[in-house]
């Protein structure tokens, strides 16, 4: 039997559409917790990035969440708006926004925290899989 010449742009041989059909189920999973809050997905992860450290510049946000300054900027304005974060100017080097989360801020995250052991319980992969799988996607994204 001959290969077709678009043998090569059938789905079935794109690695990257699993990884993208996999993402877009497990963020939707988020969706019924998140969105009572009245957060997306990505504004959930700021959230989770400003809970390891009580100050950050807007340049480290983006390298934790692998986003650029254009993608991230607008959200971060929006999480301002709402009352979660503030943004402000450094003293230092007025180039450099600092972002920091609010009182308001701090009692969100307080409820996001009942997430993702709510989540974790909804993937149906063991434990060792997850971990190889963690692996991978992280060499993936270090590449």
């Amino acid at each position: 039997m001959q290969k077709s010449e678009y043998e090569v742009l059938k789905l079935e041989n794109q690695l990257c559409f699993p990884l993208y059909a996999a993402s877009r189920k497990v963020i939707s999973l988020y969706t019924p917790y998140l969105k009572p809050l009245g957060l997306t997905y990505t504004q959930y992860l700021v959230f989770l990035v400003l809970s390891e450290q009580k100050r950050m510049t807007v340049g480290e946000i983006c390298e934790k969440l692998y986003l650029n300054n254009g993608t991230l900027s607008p959200l971060l304005k929006t999480l301002e708006k709402n009352g979660f974060l503030t943004r402000q100017r450094s003293t230092a080097d007025e180039r450099t926004v600092l972002i920091s989360l609010t009182d308001k801020g701090k009692e969100l995250l307080e409820q996001l925290k009942e997430i993702p052991p709510k989540i974790g319980n909804c993937i149906p992969i063991d434990e060792k899989k997850a971990l190889q799988l963690y692996i991978l996607l992280y060499e993936i994204l270090h590449e």
